[in-house]
């Protein structure tokens, strides 16, 4: 399995290299160094260092993934998949290719960058792999779900939808919660009004509770996913990671683990359509 995952995943870097998307790919990262990276000003700070080329690693995976999917479904790799043993391995192989092809771009960028760049010590140098990579892998996987390639059904709409749910519900502000709480306490008064004792308790209960504490009650709940982000970002300012900010690289690739795993279940019960 893993040779057959290994050959896969060298045919799409060697496929994504050799082509104009590849080309364009190297042309993007060259410029991004150039505007945020200038030799002639030298880039002094460490977090600046690692935080704008993180982004470029979260960017880039997101759209190469897309790029690799895309090739992936094409009507010419027919042969690859139905030799598989399992549909699984190819979606490997292309996670793994993005996740390669994004690595050698951002190295590329940042060995540029360290031309007058920070001045790093060996513990700072080497807490940057494994923020890089967790954040790489996100969004690798992320771009997967978001690709006809592995989406099936309303996939998509549902996951992204859900952390469109939760980004904006980590900035609810009070007119809103006040707005629920009006709203839970004018049911609570339908239901006593019909006598429904219990539901009207329950619904006056929580109007008080978010006219009380709602607000950064919800705020912390919606906000709690993107914890390990916040942590990570807290961490690079201060210049060193405390034990519970450590742990955030490895929620990333939980999250990631738990993504693909619910990829890899999509695509391998649903029918590939290629394109031509």
């Amino acid at each position: 399995m893993k040779q057959r995952i290994w050959s896969l995943t060298t045919f799409f870097l060697r496929n994504l290299f050799t082509s104009l998307t590849g080309l364009i790919y190297l042309i993007l990262v060259l410029v991004y160094w150039y505007i945020f990276f200038p030799p002639e000003q030298g880039t002094p700070d460490y977090d600046n260092y690692v935080l704008i080329i993180g982004g470029l690693g979260a960017g880039l995976s997101f759209l190469v993934a897309l790029s690799l999917a895309a090739r992936a479904n094409e009507a010419a790799n027919y042969p690859f998949l139905v030799r598989l043993p399992s549909k699984v391995e190819y979606l490997t192989a292309v996670l793994l290719s993005t996740v390669l092809a994004t690595t050698i771009l951002q190295l590329l960028v940042a060995l540029l960058a360290l031309f007058e760049g920070p001045d790093m010590t060996l513990p700072l140098a080497l807490d940057i792999p494994p923020v890089w990579l967790a954040v790489n892998v996100l969004a690798a996987v992320l771009a997967l779900h978001a690709s006809d390639f592995a989406t099936a059904g309303w996939s998509r709409v549902y996951i992204f939808g859900i952390l469109a749910i939760f980004l904006f519900g980590q900035n609810i502000n009070e007119s809103v919660t006040n707005w629920l709480a009006e709203r839970a306490g004018r049911l609570g008064s339908f239901f006593l009004s019909r006598d429904i004792i219990a539901l009207s308790d329950i619904m006056n209960t929580f109007s008080a509770w978010l006219m009380r504490e709602g607000t950064e009650t919800l705020r912390q709940l919606f906000g709690f996913i993107f914890w390990p982000f916040h942590a990570i970002s807290e961490a690079i300012f201060q210049g060193f990671f405390n034990p519970t900010q450590a742990l955030a690289p490895a929620i990333l690739l939980l999250y990631a683990t738990i993504l693909f795993m619910l990829a890899a279940d999509l695509f391998a019960n649903k029918d590939v359509d290629f394109t031509e």
